[in-house]
């Protein structure tokens, strides 16, 4: 068995002494793992970072076997920002949050097509924002989506500023009024607000980890991330935390 494709490198992990288990999204073929013979020398390491884009040709005896890969470089997502602690944590996140929640050789080219347009952004300050919007396409891709066409209540469609926790479904400001307490912030930059600060970064990161963990990770696809039921994932947990301390400093010196 055979076939060769484009990939996006999610982790890679030792096998012995030489090689490395190495996941990729794949544009035909899904989340789909495989041996990297000899992937554990330094010449290959720098192919194996996570967000790499890569051509992958994959052979095994049988389907359900793990095959081998052959790996050939097509782009860096991650170098230009190797000095960047802020996009290598937006990068780290989104690739664990792929190999966490997909399941595995189920193809989904749309996710692949976002993971490549996000990876792809030159302007640093789009990344947040995007990556914030890329979670909710991966929310929707598995059937969680959120709807913020119009107030669940009224049906307005200007002025929505909050989300049903248990149904995902947009309110506007006045009528969530009686139920302030029990609803989720929605930043404005989701309803086309072109200006956002970090407080608005982690009323996002907090409205799509509700989802995720709510929906998603409730019983995750991928233990070896996600042991407990209902949590994110570390990388994830660490983005958040990125963005809570960054706005932390930012009211102190404020």
């Amino acid at each position: 068995m055979e076939w060769k494709d484009e990939g996006i490198v999610l982790s890679a992990r030792p096998h012995g002494e030489t090689a490395m288990i190495v996941t990729l999204l794949t544009a035909a073929h899904g989340c789909h793992a495989g041996l990297v013979q000899g992937g554990q020398s330094r010449r290959r390491q720098s192919l194996l970072q996570a967000g790499n884009h890569v051509e992958a040709r994959w052979n095994a005896r049988l389907t359900d076997h793990l095959g081998t890969f052959t790996l050939e470089p097509l782009t860096a997502f991650a170098a230009p920002w190797l000095s960047d602690p802020e996009i290598l944590a937006l990068l780290a996140s989104a690739t664990t949050i792929i190999e966490a929640s997909l399941p595995e050789r189920q193809p989904m080219p749309r996710l692949f097509d976002s993971l490549i347009a996000l990876f792809s952004l030159p302007d640093r300050s789009l990344w947040a924002p995007s990556y914030i919007r890329w979670e909710m396409g991966v929310l929707e891709a598995l059937g969680y989506g959120m709807d913020l066409s119009c107030c669940a209540l009224t049906g307005a469609k200007d002025g929505l500023a909050f989300i049903s926790p248990r149904t995902g479904r947009a309110v506007t400001q006045s009528a969530a009024a009686p139920y302030h307490g029990k609803l989720l912030p929605l930043p404005s930059f989701l309803c086309g607000n072109l200006r956002w600060d970090e407080s608005d970064i982690l009323q996002g990161l907090d409205l799509t980890g509700h989802f995720l963990s709510r929906h998603v990770f409730a019983h995750p696809q991928n233990r070896r991330l996600v042991p407990e039921d209902g949590t994110l994932p570390q990388a994830r947990q660490r983005l958040a935390a990125y963005y809570k301390n960054r706005f932390e400093r930012a009211v102190a010196v404020a």
